[in-house]
């Protein structure tokens, strides 16, 4: 399998998985409705560990444009193969968006909430601060891509082996720092599945919030940028 269309698939893996249980914990007349926060963090540990096992020995499993921006900052990837890999993984986290709102068509339908409609493809903070949700997004993911870096050393990328540590770390995350912003740390999971909202005929789906989509996008770029320059020099 090419790193390319491993990217894809990890990714979907990851989106699917992962908006699939904020699906069915929010929207209405899903089984898991009002499951709770420990359920939608655990789905998205899981989906993280499946996503990063499929194509860890394919591509290294970046599946987030700020791993791979980092790792390229701390020069164990090449810049050359940087917009071919965040172009895969934008893909992948589409794909994985379109697969859950297929899924759950009639529980969208069902559901009149438009913030949790919303909430199902793309992060929505607690409390609409720009900059202190801009800090947090930096912050939780510089924590993610640091964590990654040790467990990952002195490797290029994310292995199979290294799918449940990575996994773990992901849920730590989310039960720890997620609260504020719901966690993007992952600039791909959220402009992908937020790029869908807009595109698919989601009934009484509202705004896709635009305002809003730069801070799950330069937090996480910025903050995996920073671990890679603290991690080089350590």
């Amino acid at each position: 399998m090419s790193p390319f269309l491993a990217e894809v698939i990890g990714t979907a893996f990851i989106i699917t998985l992962g908006d699939g249980v904020v699906a069915n914990v929010v929207l209405n007349n899903s089984k898991g409705n009002q499951g709770g926060w420990i359920v939608i963090t655990m789905g998205w540990a899981m989906a993280v560990f499946i996503g990063v096992y499929c194509a860890g020995q394919y591509s290294g499993a970046h599946l987030n444009p700020a791993v791979t921006v980092a790792l390229a900052v701390k020069g164990d990837f090449s810049w050359a193969l940087v917009p071919a890999y965040i172009a895969a993984q934008l893909l992948g986290a589409m794909l994985g968006a379109l697969i859950v709102w297929l899924c759950y068509k009639k529980q969208f339908d069902a559901t009149s909430d438009v913030a949790g409609k919303l909430g199902v493809f793309c992060t929505i903070p607690a409390i609409r601060n720009t900059g202190y949700n801009f800090l947090t997004e930096l912050l939780a993911t510089f924590v993610f891509v640091l964590a990654i870096l040790f467990i990952t050393k002195p490797a290029t990328g994310i292995g199979s082996l290294d799918a449940l540590p990575v996994a773990f770390v992901v849920l730590a995350i989310g039960l720890s720092l997620g609260g504020p912003t719901g966690y993007a740390i992952n600039p791909a999971r959220d402009l992908g599945p937020r790029l869908m909202h807009a595109l698919l005929p989601i009934s009484g789906k509202g705004s896709s919030d635009w305002s809003y989509a730069w801070v799950p996008i330069a937090g996480p770029l910025l903050g995996g940028i920073a671990a890679a320059l603290i991690f080089t020099f350590i």
